[in-house]
């Protein structure tokens, strides 16, 4: 999903130049590796940020006291290539545009990072606490580049890209969803009530839905295999929410209302089921999850399967109940554990722009070297992510 921006600079042989723009490409180049290098975390992974984003505000913020946009935004031209249209670039001479491209990836690398960690065997309880967070601070990082930055920009993000609203609204809201997995996953661990259970599953499966439902005016040929994942991932949490409905219900001794939440359950569940062999059959962009193979899926099944089968059994014996024709409905509000994104800021401006620097600033020599220059087309590459194989597979996957 990592991308690689080709950087041009003009030749501005000014001490602007000298002392920020060497600082800012060797910052920029060391973020880069930090995105494939195994051994990053979440500290080192900010600090490569922060060093880099503060450098760069230097071309966005105000530097002289006005409310004037910057003279350095528009200086340089960043290409991007983006997760769903495969290695074709788009292109904007907008430092803005290289800010929400670069910390998309930021976010992205996030996700991945839960992703890697979950996939460990015997996952710990502050590991558990580490992904959950970092799909948070992704969703965060989503939430701020869609409401305040994007915006910003001078040309319009293209349809599908990854800069599309659409897009980051379906990140950000998958990222929460699969942070309420972790907390499904804690909550079941721990024997909390059916009831719990089952409310965290059905706002969950609602965020996979919403998400599906963002991605509904894309092109098919670069959403149809994204969306076969929200869609399962969100009737498989459906068949959980119904499940621990029905446990909630028979425990109330309304049995013929469980037999039916739990049918309705066993479909939700073989929905999933089907939508999981789509998926794998799909092409578009992105790696392939298998979560019906996975015990986190087949145990779901097992549960749905003893849970009615009691269920049944019980009305047999006790309650003798008829088993209405519609499904009880589910208006289920989880009080507790619900994922929010963690707020994102961008660092302030470093302390090498200074408004002195600023204005020794003389930007028509760049323009004038800049056109003097015959124009070449630099490929963009994408970055060349390490073949990383978990140690089991969590069928999570996002990007």
């Amino acid at each position: 999903a990592y991308t690689k921006g080709q950087l041009r600079t003009h030749n501005c042989l000014t001490v602007y130049i000298s002392l920020l723009n060497s600082d800012l490409r060797t910052s920029r180049a060391r973020l880069l590796e930090m995105f494939t290098d195994t051994t990053c975390d979440p500290e080192i992974m900010k600090n490569a940020t922060d060093t880099y984003f503060s450098l760069l505000q230097g071309f966005i913020a105000s530097l002289d006291g006005t409310k004037q946009e910057n003279k350095l935004r528009f200086m340089q031209n960043f290409k991007w290539t983006d997760t769903l249209q495969g290695n074709t670039p788009s292109a904007q001479q907008d430092a803005i545009f290289e800010l929400v491209s670069m910390a998309f990836n930021v976010a992205i690398w996030h996700a991945k990072f839960a992703s890697r960690l979950a996939g460990k065997e015997n996952v710990t309880e502050v590991e558990a606490k580490d992904v959950h967070r970092s799909l948070k601070f992704a969703a965060g990082i989503f939430k701020h580049l869609k409401e305040v930055y994007i915006p910003r920009l001078i040309t319009p993000a293209e349809k599908g890209r990854d800069l599309d609203p659409r897009v980051m609204d379906t990140y950000m809201v998958q990222c929460k969803a699969e942070a309420q997995e972790v907390t499904i996953a804690r909550v079941i661990e721990l024997k909390h009530n059916a009831t719990l259970i089952a409310a965290l599953a059905f706002e969950t499966a609602n965020f996979y839905q919403k998400a599906d439902h963002t991605l509904n005016t894309l092109e098919p040929e670069c959403s149809s295999k994204w969306r076969n994942y929200l869609q399962l991932k969100q009737h498989f949490y459906m068949a959980y929410a119904y499940c621990y409905h029905g446990q909630t219900l028979l425990a109330s001794d309304k049995c013929g209302e469980s037999i039916k939440s739990l049918q309705e359950a066993e479909k939700c569940y073989s929905r999933a089921e089907a939508l999981c062999k789509e998926y794998r059959q799909t092409k578009g962009p992105g790696s392939t999850a298998k979560p019906s193979e996975q015990l986190f899926f087949t145990t779901l099944g097992g549960l749905i399967k003893i849970t009615l089968q009691k269920c049944e059994r019980e009305n047999g014996f006790i309650y003798f109940h008829k088993v209405p024709a519609e499904v009880p409905q589910l208006e289920l509000k989880a009080s507790y554990g619900l994922a929010e994104p963690i707020s994102f800021e961008f660092p302030a401006v470093s302390e090498q722009c200074t408004p002195e620097v600023y204005t020794t600033f003389d930007l028509t020599k760049g323009a004038k070297a800049e056109k003097a220059k015959p124009k070449q087309e630099e490929e963009v590459k994408p970055m060349k992510e390490p073949d990383l194989k978990p140690q089991k597979d969590t069928g999570c996957v996002i990007s």
